[in-house]
């Protein structure tokens, strides 16, 4: 409503400079709306990448005068009206129009709001249970006409002719959707620009629409942004876009692509005039992609066991996103007819990946690095060979050397993954809400070894010996306290008020708070021994080794 209120106000200052309609120069005055960028699509149909809001609110007012001019007959009246008809509706070769074949159609709103708009440009008219932002626009512009003409009715036909003759819309027709695309996202430095998912939408629905589904296209769709929207949360792009990158490793797999470089998704879906999109099983694999992930964000434990979410949970604080799509691969290739996995084998795939990215992290850090053994491990999946990483197994005694002299830094990703993996390493761990926020805890407190510089090796503050994950609202009350101060935040108390106050979910810590009366720097070098030794032993478990 605010842009069509800028746009009014805007307009009606351009057509009458001071109110007066006399001081409007027709020859020479002109006021740019921006750009309209299209193309010709494979149908011949001119498509509109950028200035759809701009040209349907023009349409919406050019319709409401065109309402407003009702019987008017005189000479003006008549052919204001001629031109606005040219606008709207589509004329034969003398100029006349055909009321029933509008100019503008739209393929990428929903449903309910295309056939409001659509039915506001055919009827003149939006009755108060159109709730569309279409609608609300055109009563708006119902309202400011009437008053425009009570208050300036000498005035009235001069508006509609100025926008007409004196508003500019610039056509930019590109040779392709890519080259409007690019064109779009140059210009476009104000609004949001379209998502890749928004272009793949578009796709899907003239699929749909040709076979008569989009009805249900329509409903699907919608459903499956709600889904992708509470559980996708990414860095850059929209949560639809991150489910069509999951969805595009298990096609780049079945393709057999090892390339390390990865094509934009756009670039990817786009091949062949987007001959994925045009296929009829790839909307329901994307349905059935997203349920599998709604199902890991709710840890849903009717369709998986405790020891798969144990292996999620620590796979959710991997030091990198590449893990997401490596088991999207694997669940769209091995998942049966009811989109499940079989328990076991998804468990053992689960612990080789979690052991392979870890070391991998460590030995070649960088998430561009792991592209290369996961992709070609993705396209063995599709072909049912078992995952293996032959040829990037690891040197043990290398691999210890290196976490030996690893720098495990808060501000690391792989600090906290090695953490998280080792607080499961017991097995009545149990597994916490994937919505709980976890920190690093220093056992022995940073604040104590400035005030009582009683570790020899400076290095051990910052070992993984000395660190664990702790919920946050614990991490913040415990972080600057002795040992003997720790245990009651980490086994929970009751303040001075009688609120209680939970303890901590880590196993670990529990039994440290349990049995220890400090924690000094023998401790921190014996656990981060225990842990390390823990980690090569893992590796050797789940044959990483060479």
């Amino acid at each position: 409503m605010s842009e069509c209120q800028t746009l009014w106000e805007d307009i009606f200052a351009f057509a009458f400079p001071e109110d007066d309609y006399s001081k409007f120069d027709s020859d020479n005055d002109e006021y740019y709306l921006g750009p309209i960028v299209t193309f010709k699509n494979e149908d011949g149909k001119m498509e509109i990448i950028d200035g759809q809001q701009r040209l349907t609110t023009l349409m919406l007012l050019l319709r409401a005068f065109y309402e407003k001019y009702g019987h008017m007959k005189d000479a003006y009246s008549v052919k204001t009206k001629e031109n606005i008809e040219r606008c709207i509706w589509k004329t034969d070769e003398f100029g006349s129009p055909d009321l029933s074949a509008l100019k503008i159609d739209s393929e990428v709103a929903t449903d309910n709001d295309k056939e409001e708009f659509l039915s506001i440009l055919r009827t003149g008219t939006a009755p108060k249970e159109q709730k569309s932002n279409y609608a609300e626009n055109y009563r708006y512009f119902q309202q400011k006409i009437d008053e425009f003409l009570s208050a300036y009715p000498g005035y009235f036909s001069y508006l509609p002719t100025r926008i007409l003759n004196n508003c500019i819309l610039l056509p930019i027709e590109a040779e392709s959707q890519n080259t409007a695309l690019r064109i779009f996202s140059t210009l476009n430095d104000r609004g949001k620009p379209l998502s890749d998912a928004d272009i793949f939408k578009a796709q899907f629905y003239k699929f749909y629409s040709m076979r008569g589904e989009k009805d249900a296209f329509i409903k699907k769709w919608k459903a499956l942004e709600e889904v992708c929207e509470k559980i996708f949360h990414p860095i850059s792009g929209t949560p639809m876009d991150e489910l069509f990158t999951r969805y595009m490793y298990y096609e780049r797999a079945k393709m057999g692509i090892k390339a390390s470089t990865t094509e934009a998704l756009r670039k990817f879906y786009e091949k062949e005039n987007y001959k994925l999109l045009k296929q009829e099983n790839t909307l329901g694999n994307l349905i059935v992609l997203a349920d599998f992930w709604k199902d890991i964000a709710e840890q849903n434990d009717e369709r998986f066991s405790e020891s798969i979410l144990r292996q999620l949970f620590v796979l959710n604080y991997a030091p990198n996103g590449m893990w997401t799509y490596f088991v999207s691969v694997y669940f769209m290739q091995n998942k049966d007819a009811n989109g499940l996995l079989e328990d076991g084998k998804y468990n053992a795939f689960l612990k080789k990946i979690t052991a392979f990215i870890w070391a991998y992290a460590i030995t070649n850090p960088g998430v561009n690095a792991l592209r290369t053994p996961v992709y070609a491990e993705m396209i063995n999946i599709v072909n049912g060979q078992p995952i293996e990483f032959k040829e990037y197994r690891f040197d043990l005694t290398t691999v210890r050397s290196m976490i030996d002299n690893f720098s495990f830094y808060n501000g690391r990703p792989i600090t906290k993954s090695m953490l998280a993996w080792w607080a499961f390493t017991d097995d009545n761990q149990e597994v916490p809400s994937l919505d709980s926020t976890f920190e690093i805890e220093h056992i022995f407190a940073r604040n104590r070894q400035e005030k009582e510089c009683s570790l020899k090796k400076e290095k051990n503050l910052e070992s993984l010996g000395n660190k664990a994950l702790l919920e946050k609202r614990i991490n913040i009350r415990a972080s600057d306290y002795r040992f003997s101060d720790k245990i009651k935040y980490y086994q929970g108390y009751v303040n001075n008020r009688g609120q209680e106050k939970p303890g901590t979910q880590i196993n670990e810590l529990l039994s440290l708070a349990a049995t220890a009366h400090d924690f000094v720097e023998s401790d921190i070098e014996s656990r981060n021994n225990e842990i390390v030794t823990g980690f090569i032993n893992y590796l050797s478990d789940m044959s990483l080794s060479k």
